[in-house]
């Protein structure tokens, strides 16, 4: 429904003026139409009524009788099923101050059921009215405490209206009560507002108390004494609200002729305005209660007919509701005086005329209801059914589990045969009732058949075979076809034969379902869930979740919906699983088939949580993992049948649950865990444990003495911090070292671990942030700033004591248009404002680390930290002693013993799911890194807990090639210790995620059984090599794969630590034997070192994006002469820092292919002796060269090898993305290049690619390429298992490369949720933008054109984007720098088109850019040359020059676009 000013002004009206506000939500997926409004209300008022979500099939009436109060508001669109359970609860809330609003269309057939049992029911017809009588059903509800229903029609004027004040309602509503006898005229007597709008006199002897309210042809009427009271008390109210409002509210109005024959009496949304002669027309505001008196008094002596137009459509009586009351009136007069009464329908007045209104009055019927204006048709108030889009999750699913075999038998498709009930559950469970017993009957039919005579063997033989084999999908089917064949052909005469062909529909098994919404839970003990629980019939309900996590406090608190679990597995009978799609689509899938296979009912709550269907699928995402990891949605499976088979019937497959359970449970006396591996080191503990607590008393006695004598004088600080890249913390934690030098007593803490009432405690305190990405606050200072700004609202001054001082750290280039200036460190500033505003006394004005500034951030902490030594009056002490040298990655390689350091003691302590930081920079070197779940983080923080830490684990896999075997090693892995997926990265290698910290070890065991390592995957050393995947030239790729392993196997690190540690091979003669690193050293590199092998004409590898790169060079004969060789590529750059930038390699020269891996070496100790190791943003090779210069770097590589490189030789790239589909080699193998969506391998509705690809792995003979942009080539296929292949392939449908160009050249990293750098999501955010720009490449005619479109989470560009056509970097959540201008090849650098730009920019650029490409390009001009030629964007010439001119060229330069906006 869309909203109108009349539900705004409601919904406005319900929230200023109810303390408990329960909206009701129509059936999924729609929204509520009132929840927008109160969303912006809750925004800009004052008020804040609770405000609780009512869903559909809930029991409204429950909820509002467990919350009501002072005032509580019910709204809703008016709906059959919400209101008619609404009515079972009316007796008692008749009596309760509570006030029923409810939006209808055109249609009171719904909510005038609820008239006859409240005391009031008021009616509106315009906007005006609605906002009025929404006040004056407010005042009224709560001074009479009494229920008020007002219904109101949604509508959408254009015209002023005119609203009262927030102020003004407040004071309305809470204004001293009036009672009738006060509320008078200047005479003294009573005078609210009449029927007709004169006021009604009550008579000296006071019988207005019982109701005398007028004559009516002399004869006196008496009201009831109940309805007088009430009527009067809403003239009473309505009185007041004209006295605010300046606007009658009239309950009767009546026009028209003084002296009329006919009444017309219109209860609905329009009014009659076409004038008719002996004609009154009376408009009804007030449907309850009316005295009889009031409608007496204006159906005048002279009226003959009186019709009753009401706008109902669906009424299912005889007599409309107003009809019998006007009737009821006029039996006070006399017969003679009595006019006919007849009942009508009142329709769309919009083309009445008056010969319509003439025929009406002419009408004499009085045995069909009259009609005025037309009534919708049956089509406009039909609803149409859909299945929710995001439903599709699990409804794929069980199409992919059964196929033709599922059944849902409360489908949307059955509703134009079946009528609007066949989707609702009960009805779907009467006719599985009914298929079972048919089936029963037919299996019985069968039985008859096969015991009668003159049966022929063959029919005999299928029967037999279908009696046993009835329950499977499969053999029932085939079977099924046979015996209805059999049949029809045979000539049996007997009765049984016939019925079975009858039934014959019954013959396939199948897999019923019945899928509902959560609403079906609610009311456990009278719902059809129930009924279907009880039932015992072999029947399967899914029963869909959506209520987001951090939704879930909105929810009625006494109506937990995951217990119909509980409920369901107290029965004893039931099969019952908790699933979710998005968390684990393998346990969904096992729940499925075990549900089915149950003999009996069952029960799959399945979490789909989303607010509307626009919510993206990965906001679905996120909302299951942090819903799952948080125990909010277990995951678990409880089958009944295996307790009867003696097996555990309980599984808990949340992975999170279980984890902590095991943690619990591991938790033992620190002393046994020590007497269980080392019996001898516990008893050293225990006969030294004295020496021990004296030696400790007496250390911790000096210390204090030492603190004492330092705090006498000097106050004590307290330093607080918030970072995220742990810049911050280490100024702070300097801060506090040079802060002791001056004698102070200082504490430090991250922000995030003080609470307010703590901070209001202490004297001096100096905060340390950063800024993270939109003008955020880093991840440990959130929770301290909500809490501040919570504080800062209510307007306390609660920091009376506190001295403090802030220090801020930001980039003012990081944000550069000037509208987004303000981000430039609002945290700190922030926080200096709302300290203050709290109350606190600022000691030293804010200071500000700028990253563009000469000395970085710190230029102005150089100008901060002397204020705050002045203020603290330490600034005249001398400092005497060496400031400690801060630590840094190299001192933690030099102190590590060759990449050992406390990794080992890390992994057996089990009190935390991290290791030790130094030890986490140096598991990079073992291909390791980690990380924590960035979804849950906020969450788990907020629960006081440790992040949820993981680990990613990446294989050292030079040249991208895999067995078989290896590949069925590395799918179990990620099975048995990670997430059940894993990923190809653009080093053409596995990457796994979500390793605990117990499952490390083995998982690098297991990689390691099938002769695989993760050695050097990562870290300051010589990484991957990468190599292009040629699937033509099969000789060529064999030896282009054998350099790139040579190379990597020559140059990978010596150390015995990566087999000590992870495969527990010790070091021999009690470590006499020590390690040496010939190429390394002990500090080993100053950063990463990368090298790639490409093939001309492809460069898929991106070879010069690379710290080296080798580029062959191919003789006429088509075989392997040697490499040109490149050096200085790389990608890393930091966001603002223009130190920093993307470099291309330079060749240098050719070497032949023994030369090749020693020209590596050289290369690689020239960077190691002269690479930046003070600043590791500027520690890459491509900024060595560029300092050194090109020709001094090569001189030095040729130094070391003692010969001068050949000259390079002529090569020609033509593109950098795979050659996808079917190639034969030139030895007659076969081989497949698949597209597999940024690398991910997994299971997901509709391609199984994980499942297909371990079937390929079982019957394949040959190997698997992983390439560089993340696909997959499944490689050297015999032609005799050609076949067997393809039909796996087509199986899966992994055969599928009916994408759009566009999408096969993209390209994304993992980013959010475990990369612990990424700023803005990647892999999960590119596919659905990619959604919305193919459509513009369509429309454009540009489907199947190429177009390199690459997204990263961060600026280190590990999907190598400064080399696409178009590229997205990640500078904060759903905010990216847009890159331009790459080469089609590799061959050339992008640059910044726009520095910060969100999706609806990106689309609003990018549409009329490929409309112009479409139209004005060139022959065979790619997209990345043609933004250069159309004066898009200037071109890179080089690294260094990268920043030049960047933000677009002439009328598409960013400061003049936005100045065009």
């Amino acid at each position: 429904m869309a909203v109108g000013q009349a539900l705004a002004a409601v919904a406005r009206i319900a929230y200023l003026t109810s303390d408990v506000v329960v909206d009701s939500h129509p059936p999924f997926p729609a929204t509520s139409s009132f929840n927008p409004q109160f969303s912006s209300l809750i925004a800009s008022c004052s008020s804040s009524p609770r405000l609780i979500p009512a869903p559909f099939g809930a029991d409204p009436g429950t909820i509002i009788l467990r919350n009501s109060d002072n005032l509580t508001s019910f709204t809703a669109t008016s709906n059959a099923q919400v209101l008619t359970r609404l009515v079972l609860h009316l007796a008692e809330l008749s009596s309760k101050p509570v006030v029923f609003h409810i939006a209808v269309q055109d249609d009171l057939s719904d909510v005038l059921l609820l008239r006859s049992s409240v005391p009031y029911f008021l009616l509106s017809s315009t906007a005006q009215q609605a906002h009025d009588n929404a006040l004056l059903a407010a005042r009224l509800a709560r001074v009479e405490r009494k229920a008020v229903v007002h219904a109101f029609y949604c509508s959408h004027e254009d015209g002023p209206l005119d609203v009262l004040s927030e102020a003004d309602i407040t004071s309305f509503l809470l204004a001293p009560r009036h009672s009738p006898s006060t509320t008078s005229s200047s005479s003294g007597h009573v005078t609210p507002p009449g029927a007709n709008g004169s006021s009604d006199e009550g008579s000296e002897n006071n019988q207005t108390a019982i109701g005398r309210n007028g004559h009516a042809n002399g004869v006196s009427v008496i009201d009831d004494l109940t309805v007088a009271a009430l009527f009067k008390a809403y003239q009473v109210v309505a009185a007041e609200t004209l006295s605010h409002t300046r606007r009658p509210l009239r309950g009767l109005v009546a026009r028209g002729s003084p002296e009329p024959q006919t009444v017309i009496i219109v209860v609905g949304k329009q009014d009659i305005s076409v004038p008719v002669e002996s004609v009154s027309f009376l408009h009804l505001g007030i449907l309850s209660p009316i005295p009889p008196s009031q409608l007496l008094s204006v159906i005048p002596a002279s009226v003959q007919r009186v019709i009753v137009l009401e706008q109902v459509y669906k009424w299912s009586t005889k007599w409309t509701p107003l009809y019998l009351e006007v009737v009821s009136a006029l039996q006070h007069r006399s017969a003679e005086q009595r006019p006919t009464v007849l009942s009508g329908v009142l329709g769309d007045l919009s083309g009445v005329a008056l010969p319509d209104i003439l025929k009406l009055i002419e009408s004499t019927s009085s045995s069909s209801p009259l009609q005025l204006g037309t009534l919708p048709s049956a089509s406009q108030k039909d609803l149409i059914l859909t299945t929710p889009k995001h439903e599709s999750s699990y409804t794929k699913a069980l199409h992919h589990v059964f196929g033709d075999q599922l059944q849902v038998s409360n489908a949307p498709v059955l509703v134009p045969t079946q009528g609007q009930a066949a989707t609702t559950p009960e009805f779907a469970l009467g006719r599985v009732r009914g298929e079972i017993d048919a089936r029963s009957d037919l299996v019985a039919t069968v039985e008859d058949l096969l015991r009668s005579d003159g049966i022929s063997s063959d029919l005999h033989n299928l029967l037999s075979k279908w009696l046993i084999s009835k329950d499977d999908g499969g053999k029932s089917k085939v079977l099924a076809k046979d015996i209805v064949a059999s049949l029809e052909s045979s000539t049996i005469d007997h009765p049984a034969a016939a019925k079975i062909l009858s039934l014959k529909s019954h013959l396939p098994a199948v897999s019923r379902w019945i899928i509902g919404s959560d609403a079906w839970s609610y009311d456990l003990g009278a719902s059809g869930l129930h009924h279907a629980i009880a039932s015992g019939l072999k029947v399967n309900i899914l029963i869909i979740d959506t209520l987001p996590f951090t939704s879930r406090n909105t929810a009625d608190p006494h109506r937990r919906k995951q217990d119909v679990g509980l409920y369901a597995m107290n029965h004893g009978d039931v099969y019952v699983a908790s699933v979710a799609v998005f968390s684990s689509y393998a346990q969904v899938l096992q729940a499925f088939v075990e549900a089915d296979r149950f003999n009996g009912p069952s029960v799959i709550l399945a979490y789909l949580p989303h607010t509307s269907e626009d919510a993206p699928a990965l906001q679905v995402l996120k909302e299951s993992k942090l819903a799952v990891d948080a125990g909010y949605w277990p995951l678990y499976r409880w089958d009944p049948s295996k307790e009867r088979e003696g097996k555990e019937p309980f599984s808990l497959d949340s992975d999170a649950i279980k984890n902590d359970l095991k943690q619990f449970l591991d938790r033992q006396n620190h002393l046994s865990q020590l007497v269980r591996p080392t019996p001898q080191i516990a008893a050293e503990l225990v006969s030294n444990l004295g020496d021990s607590i004296r030696e400790a008393r007496k250390e911790r006695a000096q210390k204090s003495y030492n603190d004492l004598l330092t705090s006498i004088d000097a106050p004590p600080l307290l330093i607080l911090y918030a970072s995220d890249s742990g810049i911050a913390e280490k100024k702070a934690k300097r801060l506090a070292g040079r802060a002791k030098a001056r004698g102070l007593s200082v504490t430090i803490a991250i922000l995030d671990s003080v609470p307010l009432e703590s901070l209001a405690e202490e004297e001096y305190v100096a905060f340390i942030t950063s800024t993270a990405g939109q003008g955020e606050p880093p991840q440990n200072g959130r929770t301290f700033f909500k809490t501040l700004n919570a504080a800062a609202l209510k307007g306390e001054k609660i920091f009376n004591k506190l001295k403090f001082t802030v220090f801020g750290m930001g980039d003012t280039h990081y944000w550069p248009r000037p509208e987004d200036a303000h981000y430039y460190n609002k945290p700190s500033k922030d926080l200096d404002a709302r300290l203050e505003k709290l109350g606190g006394e600022r000691i030293a004005s804010l200071g500000l680390g700028d990253d563009q500034d000469a000395d970085g951030p710190e230029t102005g902490y150089k100008i901060w930290e002397p204020l705050l030594w002045k203020a603290l009056g330490v600034d005249s002490v001398e400092v005497t002693e060496a400031e400690p040298e801060p630590i840094t990655n190299e001192h933690i390689k030099a102190a590590s013993l060759y990449l050992r350091g406390t990794i080992s003691e890390g992994l057996n302590d089990f009190t935390t799911g991290a290791l030790a930081a130094s030890d986490t920079q140096l598991t990079k070197f073992h291909g390791i890194y980690q990380q924590d779940d960035r979804d849950i983080r906020d969450e788990r923080q907020a629960q006081n807990v440790e992040p949820a830490y993981s680990f990613m684990i990446r294989v050292r896999l030079p040249g991208g090639v895999c067995t078989p075997e290896q590949w069925l090693q590395v799918d179990q892995i990620a099975d048995e210790h990670g997430t059940g997926t894993f990923k190809i990265t653009t080093r053409q290698t596995f990457q796994f995620h979500g390793v605990i910290k117990r499952h490390l070890k083995p998982a690098i065991q297991d990689i390691n059984r099938v002769l695989l390592d993760t050695l050097a995957a990562c870290g300051d050393v010589n990484r991957n090599v990468v190599c292009s995947s040629i699937p033509s030239f099969s000789k060529l790729h064999a030896q282009v794969y054998d350099f790139a392993k040579s190379v990597s196997n020559h140059l990978i690190p010596r150390t015995t630590a990566y087999h000590e540690i992870w495969l527990d091979k010790k070091l021999v003669a009690g470590e006499a034997l020590k390690d040496f690193e010939p190429y390394y050293g002990e500090f080993y590199l100053p950063r990463k070192y990368k090298i790639a092998v490409a093939v001309p004409p492809t460069n898929d590898v991106d070879v010069f994006a690379n710290d080296v790169g080798f580029i062959a060079i191919v003789n006429k004969k088509g075989e392997l002469e040697g490499f040109n060789v490149a050096i200085g590529g790389g990608m890393g750059v930091t966001h603002g820092n223009k130190k920093t930038y993307p470099r291309l390699a330079s060749i240098i020269g050719f070497c032949t292919i023994e030369q090749g891996k020693f020209v590596a070496e050289k290369i690689m100790l020239v960077q190691r002796d002269n690479g930046n190791r003070v600043d590791r943003k500027n520690a890459r090779l491509k900024y060595t060269i560029d300092r050194m210069g090109l020709d001094v770097y090569k001189a030095e590589v040729e130094k070391l090898l003692g010969y001068t490189l050949q000259p390079p030789r002529p090569f020609t790239f033509d593109r950098n993305i795979d050659d996808f589909g079917w190639h034969v080699g030139q030895d007659g193998r076969h081989h497949f290049m698949m597209f597999i969506e940024n690398g991910r391998i997994q299971n997901e509705p509709g391609r199984d690619f994980k499942t297909g690809l371990r079937e390929i792995a079982k019957v394949h003979k040959g190997a698997f390429r992983l390439t560089t942009n993340q696909h997959l080539m499944i490689s050297d296929i015999p032609s005799e298992e050609l076949e067997t292949i393809k039909n796996i392939l087509a199986k899966y449908k992994m055969d599928n490369l009916n994408y759009s160009g566009l999408r096969l050249s993209s390209s994304a990293c993992v980013a959010f949720p475990t990369c612990g750098l990424a700023m803005a999501e990647s892999e999960r955010y590119l596919p659905l933008l990619i959604d919305k720009v193919e459509k513009m490449c369509e429309e454009n005619g540009l489907r199947n054109d190429a177009i390199v479109m690459r997204m990263t989470g961060c600026p280190n560009g590990c999907a190598r984007p400064y080399v696409a056509e178009v590229a997205f970097i990640g500078k904060a959540p759903g905010t990216y720098s847009m890159l331009l201008g790459g080469g089609y090849h590799g061959q050339r650098l992008n640059k910044i088109y726009r520095e910060s730009v969100t999706e609806p920019e990106i689309l609003a650029i990018l549409e009329p850019m490929i409309k112009h490409y479409a139209k004005s390009r060139l022959p065979e001009e790619h997209f990345g040359d043609f933004t250069l030629r159309a004066g898009y964007i200037a071109p890179t010439t080089e690294g260094k020059a990268w920043y030049d001119r960047s933000g677009g060229e002439g009328v598409y330069r960013e400061s003049t676009a936005i100045a065009a906006v």
